[in-house]
């Protein structure tokens, strides 16, 4: 290997019938270059938002763009929307005392300082900054954080009143005034006229600049909720021609955003979860004005509501595919509180069902969560990870098997998008897709790139038992192997029978005979943080102990089982964790079966 290394002659070449990259043979695993392959295709989209970029900041750039946004003048409130979400007090207290604490960084103001003319410790602490994301925690702090957030937001629009690329990006832009228009009438309650009429004003003119471009589809439903939560709250006709305008949008918005499954349109369950809030606080504060909800917005409600039972696990915190984060409990318990069905949960038993893509099964104890579709792509792919037929497995509220849990609140660790990422199958440990970076990623947003990927799943019952056969072709370019993995849950005797299966897909040859070459695969199972794992003497057994200390068994016949570190993204920091990984080769032009068994610890025939 050495560059002195002699070059292989060919008496040193394999034997004729031998397989390139099994032992005793030299490795020739094609291993694909960094970097996605973007394409010809994706230069329209980015020749398109250059030139549209660059129209648009010269335009809203322009002295005096803001009084193109003023309304009808307003001089009061009409409306306190509650927002559903659980405001995090901590963050009120923190920063009255001269403390900014926002995804993960802490930035040190004295306090009645000015927070907004210092540079932030990162990127991801500047977006909750400029978001507002520190207003509902303030609000909690009564009068005296009511002042201070009236302060603070005056003091951004001395900084921040005219357009500017990244204060008034549309996503930033919609929380700010989500968050905002939910505090504004307990603002104004503090503040003198002259405030007050003030805040009307930057709450009006950054709603109506929601309802302006860019944006695009994917984020519309989003900012257009916010715009027509600002107009329940503006009185007098500004706020019902700006609440009429965004109703108007939202419908198309909402029909392309929310499928008939209710699954989101990123296939992000967390995303899902967080437009549901958003709608419910619309529908209170029409509510509020006496005003009946359209019904593309209970109907998007209804649909979101159903979704969201399936995309619960056990411990009441979310699956974790398709960059959605498990979120926290509180707040898929605040997203399910208006939901009838939640009360007699129990008495109906476990949940199963399909919700965008994301097929779920269960037994008494078991409930195991599978990717079934292909990831989303174009513009709604910005936070879609390559990680088809990957699993989650919950033993009963142990979540013992995930992902590694990453979302865009971790923005920097782009890799665990990749297809080792979460718990599914790889070859040559590639990646069956790529996030877009670089001056690409910056212009398009880190969309993910890849090739098509075709994903089929059959889902059968039976009599005390459950079959899910999925299989995608994402490895036949790259390898000539489609892979299938097989569910087999027993619901009587709590266990899971699994299969992993290599095989040659039928059009991937070469002058109708396949190439032969060994592929080294791995089979990963990420485990949840805190979970034990403990190898077994037959080094083919490994016992798992979730937080309740029940033990269950993780049993295959792979030919070498390994347990190796992992981490795990949650709400944005990294966690140490460990995942199970079963190694070896297989063969491209013949089948290759890897078995693997989860089972509850205690039986008789339990490893040592």
């Amino acid at each position: 290997m050495s560059p002195f290394a002699r070059r292989a002659t060919e008496a040193e070449a394999p034997p004729p019938g031998a397989i390139p990259g099994l032992r005793g043979a030299p490795v020739r695993t094609p291993v694909r270059a960094g970097g996605p392959h973007t394409g010809p295709t994706l230069w329209p989209a980015i020749a398109g938002r250059l030139l549209t970029r660059q129209m648009w900041i010269e335009l809203y750039g322009l002295p005096g763009y803001t009084l193109t946004l003023k309304g009808a003048k307003a001089t009061a409130f009409s409306a306190t929307p509650r927002d559903f979400r659980p405001a995090d007090a901590q963050v009120g207290k923190a920063l009255l005392s001269g403390r900014a604490t926002l995804a993960g960084s802490t930035l040190e103001v004295e306090a009645g300082g000015d927070v907004w003319d210092r540079p932030c410790p990162t990127k991801a602490f500047a977006v909750d900054l400029h978001a507002f994301a520190w207003l509902p925690g303030l609000m909690t702090q009564g009068e005296k954080g009511a002042r201070e957030a009236l302060r603070l937001t005056l003091l951004w629009a001395d900084h921040f009143a005219r357009w500017s690329p990244f204060a008034w990006g549309p996503e930033i832009l919609s929380r700010r005034v989500f968050n905002l228009a939910c505090a504004a009438r307990k603002l104004g309650g503090v503040a003198t006229e002259a405030e007050r009429q003030r805040l009307i004003d930057i709450l009006g003119r950054q709603a109506r600049q929601l309802l302006r471009p860019p944006g695009g589809l994917a984020g519309k439903a989003e900012r257009m909720v916010a715009a027509a939560v600002a107009g329940c709250v503006i009185a007098g006709p500004s706020g019902a021609s700006l609440r009429k305008r965004a109703i108007h949008a939202l419908a198309g918005a909402l029909r392309a955003t929310v499928a008939g499954d209710g699954g989101h349109a990123s296939r992000n369950p967390e995303a899902g979860l967080a437009l549901l809030l958003d709608l419910l606080t619309l529908e209170d504060a029409l509510s509020q004005l006496s005003e009946t909800s359209p019904e593309s917005i209970g109907g998007a409600i209804q649909r979101l509501t159903a979704a969201l039972r399936v995309q619960t696990l056990p411990d009441g915190r979310l699956t974790s595919f398709q960059g959605g984060g498990p979120s926290q409990a509180a707040l898929v318990a605040a997203a399910r509180a208006h939901d009838d069905w939640s009360p007699t949960e129990a008495a109906r038993g476990p949940i199963a069902g399909s919700v965008g893509g994301l097929r779920r099964i269960h037994g008494a104890l078991l409930t195991v969560v599978a990717d079934t579709a292909r990831p989303a792509h174009g513009a709604w792919g910005e936070a879609a990870c390559a990680q088809p037929l990957a699993l989650e497995i919950a033993c009963g509220r142990d979540r013992i098997v995930t992902g590694c849990g990453w979302s865009p609140r971790a923005a920097d660790r782009q890799a665990l998008r990749l297809t080792p990422g979460h718990s599914t199958l790889t070859l040559g440990e590639q990646s069956l897709g790529d996030p877009l970076g670089g001056w690409k990623g910056e212009l398009l947003g880190p969309r993910l790139i890849g090739r098509p990927i075709h994903v089929g799943a059959e889902h059968r019952e039976a009599e005390g038992a459950v079959w899910l056969e999925m299989e995608h072709d994402g490895w036949a370019v790259p390898f000539g192997l489609l892979h299938q993995r097989r569910l087999y849950l027993d619901q009587r005797l709590d266990e899971l029978r699994a299969e992993e299966r290599l095989h040659p897909a039928p059009s991937h040859v070469e002058g109708d005979v396949v190439r032969a070459i060994a592929a080294p695969y791995a089979v990963r199972f990420h485990l949840e943080p805190g979970v034990q794992a403990s190898l077994a003497r037959d080094r083919r057994s490994i016992l798992l102990r979730g937080h309740s200390g029940r033990g269950w068994w993780f049993r295959t016949d792979g030919p070498d089982v390994a347990i190796e570190p992992s981490v795990h993204i949650d709400e944005g920091l990294t966690r140490r964790s460990l995942q199970i990984v079963v190694r070896g080769s297989a063969r491209t032009d013949a089948e290759t079966k890897i078995r693997w068994k989860l089972s509850p610890a205690g039986a008789a025939g339990d490893p040592v």
